[in-house]
């Protein structure tokens, strides 16, 4: 068995690099041309919740065959399950960017995501109490609700953005009243992403038996992805059937811009795909409290996102007051990264 040394500090440096990834997947949308917005999702979602879990299974975990034979079924089963209930979550999200732009979706929806994906596993499984009894578990929490208070100054500032930014968008650009609650009910339904690897562990243990290490975690991606796809593909039969948009797959005007559209879906995918790949190598490192590698992985894709959104321009043109606002929720996303990383440092034990 190769052993997992805990090492909060690299655990946190690369949740970073996997919420960069997730906070840069989108782009490659904006050069998708003569496709639905559904087309192009479930393309990209065959990537990531599909081929490329079995890809980097296959890549990095020994023995795959004998561990998904020796895993237990139920593990098995239940972690399919959530990813099925997660695919949900994960339309509304790709939905609610269409209605409230990149800034408010990720501030509001990985915001909820956050809170309820970090602290309901340890709290139905009463360990909350524990964990607040530690002063690094102190830290821990503490970081987690500033990361919250901080959702609420980069979401503010991103509706204040859409809002003064409307006159310059096309009449049905921006909805907020729609966009808002597809936001809360991605976030919701986020979470539950969490709660499916939570039931794989046992699927990833026996990685770790075979061998698999730090890698262990990409095992479980199989079952919790592929239920995700499951509900991004039922969702897409559903939607090409009632609009007619099956053709878009095969042929568009410019059949080279048929083959950039594949491609473009395809890097998102990877993108999206990458960002588990790394928070399962900053997972197993984060040690005693690894419940907080959600609130990690999730502020930090907040504050990166933040980052995308001004390096594109969507604060350009924003009042004084409302980059001050988005100023000071990236000010406290770092304070809360820097809570939970110290919290996690100092359960850590010491290095020998």
């Amino acid at each position: 068995m190769s052993p997992v040394t805990p090492s909060p500090l690299l655990g946190t440096l690369l949740h970073g690099i996997g919420a960069a990834c997730a906070a840069l997947c989108y782009a490659p949308f904006r050069g998708v041309r003569q496709w639905s917005w559904t087309t192009y999702w479930v393309v990209q979602a065959a990537a990531c919740w599909l081929i490329l879990p079995w890809i980097f299974a296959w890549l990095t975990i020994p023995e795959l065959a004998a561990v998904l034979h020796e895993a237990p079924g139920s593990a098995m089963l239940k972690s399919y399950s959530l990813g099925v209930f997660y695919g949900i979550g994960g339309i509304a999200f790709g939905l609610a960017i269409r209605y409230v732009g990149y800034s408010l979706t990720y501030a509001v929806a990985i915001g909820v995501s956050c809170v309820v994906g970090t602290l309901v596993p340890p709290l139905l499984a009463g360990q909350l109490g524990a964990t607040l009894g530690q002063r690094a578990g102190i830290f821990v929490v503490a970081g987690v609700f500033l990361g919250a208070s901080a959702m609420l100054a980069t979401g503010w500032a991103g509706f204040r953005k859409e809002h003064e930014l409307a006159d310059a968008r096309t009449p049905d650009a921006f909805n907020a009243r729609v966009g808002l609650l597809i936001c809360l009910l991605a976030g919701i339904i986020s979470a539950v992403f969490n709660f499916a690897l939570l039931a794989g562990q046992p699927i990833a243990d026996v990685a770790a038996r075979h061998g698999a290490g730090y890698f262990q975690g990409n095992v479980i991606y199989l079952f919790s992805n592929s239920g995700a796809f499951t509900t991004t593909l039922l969702y897409t039969i559903f939607i090409a059937t009632r609009r007619r948009t099956w053709g878009e797959f095969t042929q568009v005007n410019d059949q080279a811009r048929l083959s950039r559209n594949y491609l473009l879906a395809l890097v998102t995918g990877l993108l999206w795909y990458l960002q588990f790949f790394f928070y399962g190598l900053g997972h197993v490192r984060m040690g005693q409290f690894k419940f907080s590698s959600w609130a990690i992985h999730m502020i930090l894709l907040i504050l990166l996102s933040a980052g995308f959104g001004v390096a594109i321009g969507e604060w350009r043109a924003c009042r004084p007051a409302t980059k001050l606002l988005v100023a000071v929720g990236i000010a406290l996303l770092l304070g809360a990264v820097s809570l939970i990383s110290y919290g996690n440092f100092l359960a850590a034990p010491p290095a020998a």
